[in-house]
């Protein structure tokens, strides 16, 4: 991607090959050895750095189709019309010839000068956002008759082919009727996501509740069967990053119902990672309150307690500040949420942090111990 012809050339030529090499089969594994190189070789020519970090390769993937069937239906310049490294130089290095844009188009091709893709033509950020809305507007135009190798059903074939050969089968055996399309999926894909959010949900509701029921056997019994319980709210901390793999590589959803299911399932997940923050923060210090050196209702057990809650809120807090930035959050909203939420529960409970904090420096200071006489003031 040298030059804008090179990356013209290149995401066509391996955009029809990808098209011919899976088009015949009745399922796409994205996995798949023979497949990999063409995709990443596609994706390699956007520009994606502006794109959501929780849904970049999802986005990416569906912009570069939708690219390909808008550049199916336009006209586009011979190719010795179109700069290449020879014509860059002649006019002058990348500086003079920086951005290249498809005639009668708002295709763009430009050179990046930062990133993992530095000094590569790439399709601008804006070219790849404004793809899928694009295609759309030119979805009715026939395809053209001229020119590269167009891939005609492409778009219809990426959004609806299952990911997985058990599926496929399953596919084959249900009324046409179920391959119509609503609402941008097949109503088979509709049926399959909601029946998956299902069982999503229930086995993510049975681990919590399991993990209850354990807790109340285990809690004053043994320390380590208390901790271990933590590998239950892990396990439904994993569910929904399961869910949201499945709907895309299995289901093949496609569009703005994965945007929403991959959200909606990273949002859940950071949820259950801060209760596994807080849980783990608990069993912690119950392990090391077992401890023979350690008095289960001494002073000593409620600095342990305390301190494990502290570092569990610095963490947890620390997780939703990184959470948030994958979901594509900014920052700086971050902070501010933070901030002001902050500022309301410190004057709303001012009086409960004193106490708090007064409550964590008599315990790591330790000033009085068992059997000592204290006067404070007129107390005794």
């Amino acid at each position: 991607t040298s030059s804008p012809r090179a990356t013209l050339k290149t995401f066509i030529d391996y955009s029809n090959a990808f098209y011919r090499t899976t088009a015949a089969d009745r399922h796409f594994d994205r996995r798949s050895p023979q497949h990999r190189p063409l995709v990443r070789g596609i994706i390699d020519c956007l520009n994606t750095s502006e794109l959501p970090e929780y849904a970049r390769y999802d986005i990416a993937a569906e912009a570069a189709t939708c690219l390909k069937e808008i550049l199916d239906r336009v006209a586009l310049p011979p190719w010795d019309e179109i700069p290449d490294l020879a014509e860059i130089q002649a006019a002058g290095g990348p500086k003079e010839l920086a951005r290249w844009r498809i005639p009668g188009t708002g295709i763009t091709i430009a050179r990046v000068e930062e990133g993992r893709q530095k000094y590569e033509y790439l399709f601008t950020p804006g070219t790849v956002e404004r793809s899928i809305d694009r295609y759309e507007e030119v979805a009715h135009l026939e395809y053209r008759a001229t020119g590269p190798e167009v891939s005609e059903g492409y778009y219809r074939w990426y959004s609806s082919v299952p990911g997985h050969p058990a599926i496929a089968a399953i596919i084959d055996r249900l009324p046409d009727w179920t391959r119509g399309r609503t609402f941008g999926l097949a109503v088979w894909q509709w049926a399959a996501l909601f029946l998956a959010s299902l069982f999503a949900a229930l086995v993510m509701a049975l681990a919590y509740r399991l993990e209850r029921l354990l807790v109340a056997r285990w809690h004053d019994k043994s320390a380590i069967r208390y901790g271990l319980t933590i590998l239950l709210s892990i396990g439904a901390a994993l569910v929904p990053l399961a869910f949201s793999r499945f709907a895309d590589e299995a289901l093949t959803i496609r569009g703005t119902p994965l945007y929403v299911t991959t959200f909606s399932a990273s949002i859940v997940a950071l949820l259950a990672s801060m209760i596994v923050i807080f849980g783990l923060s608990g069993r912690i210090a119950a392990m090391i309150i077992a401890a023979p050196w350690v008095t289960a209702h001494g002073l000593n057990a409620q600095l342990i307690r305390i301190s494990c809650r502290v570092v569990s809120i610095v963490a947890a807090a620390i997780v939703f500040l990184e959470g948030g930035q994958y979901l594509g959050i900014p920052l700086t909203t971050l902070l501010a949420s933070a901030g002001v939420g902050g500022l309301a529960v410190a004057l709303a409970a001012q009086d409960t942090l004193k106490t708090l904090f007064g409550t964590f420096m008599l315990l790591a200071d330790k000033p009085f111990r068992v059997g000592e006489r204290i006067i404070f003031g007129k107390y005794d």
